[in-house]
């Protein structure tokens, strides 16, 4: 019944999700080839901020326990999970990538790992995050070259995918910290719609923006976790009440015509790597009459100034106790915003606000005429050296405007590293746009 190493590590999350289910697979199996991938790659990519190899096997070993009783088992069962660590795990170190919150351990469970541990995951550990999830670098390194950045601030979490640590993890996005680290990493990041999966228990850096994603192999594996995910919290008011959305179940299936793309040409697409462009004339090729051209009306230049506006206000707000407590002991980007927020008169964050109503309003427009929008989900390959995340600048939007996104590892720079392609949906269309998502990954094969 045992499955050797190198088949697992060729497996996705759904595969290994079936191979779990009927039996072919242990839990103990799995996580025991996950251990011995992390002690191998961790002293290079030093993915995680709290790992034990021990609890991981004893999850492992309850859950086998579980199913050979003959009882019902949850989706996720017997699945290896990474979890940012901004996430809160009861008795489990979480502590948001701040010096000031060294040995904090919180006494319950955030909403998503209860959730997590119903659908039989194996909780495997918290993995790292830039500063309080902004923008200060955590130690993690790009799992292909040690010597560029992994992205931020969901680095450890797309690091960990990306190195075949974990088959899935979890990460947040306030700016571009889910589909940008993905992008670096090689791997599918996959940013919600706003809303669509309850914060409670997780670092608040901004109540208007801050959404929980996921990272795996390809779309399929962030469906399978997504359906976990997914679903109401009273506790956080961005939820509300509404059908389970069937992602996966969706993401499988194929789309009744092939879908129709439009290749939007963000603000700073001047700037983006000549590899990229290159790369997008090809897809254009690729795509033919499935995709069209268009650019955004003028007013989105100002998107990246408002997206910065609102969450350094909140920031402000959520960050108060580091202000007033431990300030020095912040890095100085993490210092500055807080004291920029600070600075920031009620009215303008208040019309910064409002400015997402006209974006989505210009956005729904193009997606009258194509199933999904596509664009770069960075400016280019991980950049080398250690002391800077990356730029955001073509995630924030669909972050200040809640737009579900995914991003497939669908190019390559001449020196190998990655380079996502993000697909962006309607809001509230995630199972859709999955699907879409895996549609286009299977004609690109990536």
């Amino acid at each position: 019944m045992g499955t050797e190493a190198a088949d697992i590590f060729a497996l996705d999350a759904v595969a290994l999700r079936d191979r779990l289910a009927s039996g072919a697979l242990r839990a103990v199996e799995l996580v025991e080839a996950c251990v011995a991938r992390i002690e191998a790659r961790e002293p290079e990519v030093q993915a995680w901020a709290w790992f034990d190899a021990e609890f991981a096997r004893a999850q492992a070993k309850a859950l086998d326990a579980h199913r050979a009783t003959g009882r019902a088992i949850g989706p996720l069962h017997g699945l290896p999970v990474g979890l940012k660590d901004v996430i809160d795990t009861a008795r489990i170190p979480t502590e948001n990538g701040a010096r000031r919150d060294a040995g904090r351990k919180p006494a319950r469970d955030a909403w998503i790992v209860d959730r997590l541990k119903a659908a039989g995951a194996v909780i495997m550990g918290k993995t790292t995050t830039t500063e309080l999830a902004f923008l200060t670098p955590s130690k993690t390194r790009n799992p292909h070259n040690p010597e560029h950045t992994p992205g931020g601030s969901s680095a450890g979490s797309a690091a960990a995918v990306g190195a075949g640590m974990v088959p899935l993890a979890v990460g947040t996005q306030t700016g571009g910290s889910v589909i940008r680290p993905a992008s670096f990493c090689g791997v599918t990041g996959f940013k919600p719609s706003f809303g669509a999966v309850p914060r409670t228990g997780v670092l608040m850096q901004s109540h208007s923006l801050d959404t929980l994603g996921v990272f795996g192999k390809t779309p399929a594996c962030a469906a399978l976790i997504g359906d976990a995910l997914f679903g109401f919290d009273p506790a956080d008011p961005a939820t509300c009440p509404a059908p389970a959305p069937r992602l996966l179940a969706t993401a499988q299936t194929e789309p009744p015509l092939a879908p129709v793309f439009a290749f939007v040409k963000l603000p700073r697409w001047g700037d983006a790597d000549p590899q990229l462009h290159a790369a997008f004339e090809e897809l254009k090729d690729e795509l033919g009459e499935q995709l069209f051209e268009t650019e955004l009306p003028s007013a989105f230049d100002e998107a990246a100034a408002l997206r910065a506006r609102i969450n350094f206000a909140e920031m402000a707000k959520y960050y108060h106790a580091y202000r007033r407590d431990g300030f020095d002991l912040l890095g100085a980007e993490t210092r500055k915003a807080i004291l920029d927020g600070e600075s920031i008169l009620a009215r303008d964050y208040l019309a910064a606000l409002d400015w997402r109503q006209v974006f989505n309003a210009g956005l729904d427009e193009v997606f009258t005429r194509c199933d999904a929008l596509l664009c770069p989900a960075a400016l280019g390959p991980a950049p080398k050296g250690l002391g800077s995340t990356g730029d955001a600048i073509f995630n924030g939007l669909f972050t200040l405007t809640g737009n579900p996104a995914v991003t497939i590892p669908a190019f390559a720079s001449a020196d190998g590293l990655p380079m996502g392609l993000q697909i962006v949906g309607r809001r509230g269309d995630d199972a859709r746009l999955l699907r879409t998502a895996r549609w286009l990954a299977g004609r690109l094969g990536c």
